[in-house]
């Protein structure tokens, strides 16, 4: 008897907004979602979002893509529900896409939540962010390796992530993370996590003034910060996903100036 072979189920998902500035108010001004990225805009006094993505976790071969854009003075924070997964890939990556787009004079605060690799996953992931002349921006990305509380050592697994930042149009910076093997011997090297299983960068234009308060909140932890031409850089390592919250916060708090989103807050 021929044997039928039935193909896994891939999510994709698609978000594409964008957002107007009216008065002293920002206000959405395009909403458009597709399958299993969705957003929701709590009831507060900014604007904020927040994506889900109801799929329960990442895959091999799922394709997710956000597109946010802030047209001229708008102010707004784009956050996710909860810390995101990537499971075991049988075959094909993941991808994940994210495109921001700042106007002149606008205000973004990008901070997903952490991203949790399962052993086995493969994850390529991009992140696209330009910027008008005069708009400001704080970004945060932050990894955890493996479901720690279980004792999950990464021996498979492959990452592919790239962070482009411009601005008017000209190149700031770029970062470009990859790892394929075994993950767990790679983070033990001093020269990449010195044995971190839980890394964050935090990169902002336009925070350059609050250098010294952001090393002020790193103190006492494994991290460093620096500023060059306007960029704000800020690497972290922690032992696990616990006290990289508790850094981040500290230090996303220092810039910020005041509270987190609510989901944060949990």
């Amino acid at each position: 008897m021929p044997v039928q072979t039935i193909a896994a189920q891939r999510a994709q998902g698609r978000l594409d907004l964008v957002l107007r500035a009216d008065g002293p108010h920002t206000r959405l001004w395009r909403f458009y979602q597709q399958g299993c990225l969705k957003a929701r805009l709590p009831r507060g006094p900014g604007c904020e979002l927040v994506a889900l993505n109801i799929s329960g976790g990442i895959a091999g071969g799922d394709a997710l893509e956000t597109a946010l854009e802030l047209e001229q003075g708008a102010d707004a924070v784009f956050t996710t529900q909860a810390a995101e997964r990537v499971y075991r890939a049988l075959a094909e990556p993941a991808r994940v896409t994210t495109r921001l787009r700042v106007g002149q004079g606008a205000r973004l605060a990008y901070l997903p939540q952490e991203t949790i690799l399962f052993d086995g996953f493969s994850l390529r992931r991009t992140l696209d962010i330009n910027l008008a002349e005069t708009a400001e921006f704080l970004g945060v990305e932050s990894l955890v390796f493996g479901r720690l509380a279980m004792g999950e050592q990464l021996h498979a697994g492959r990452l592919d992530d790239r962070i482009t930042l411009r601005r008017g149009g000209q190149w700031l910076w770029q970062d470009i993370t990859r790892l394929q093997g075994d993950i767990a011997a790679q983070l033990d090297r001093p020269g990449v996590a010195g044995s971190a299983r839980a890394v964050a960068s935090i990169f902002a234009v336009g925070f350059g003034a609050r250098l010294t308060a952001l090393r002020e909140a790193l103190a006492g932890a494994q991290a460093g910060a620096s500023c060059f031409e306007d960029v704000l850089l800020a690497r972290i390592l922690a032992p696990d996903a616990a006290t990289l919250r508790r850094v981040m916060v500290k230090a996303l708090c220092a810039l910020r100036g005041g509270e987190l989103p609510r989901v944060w807050q949990g």
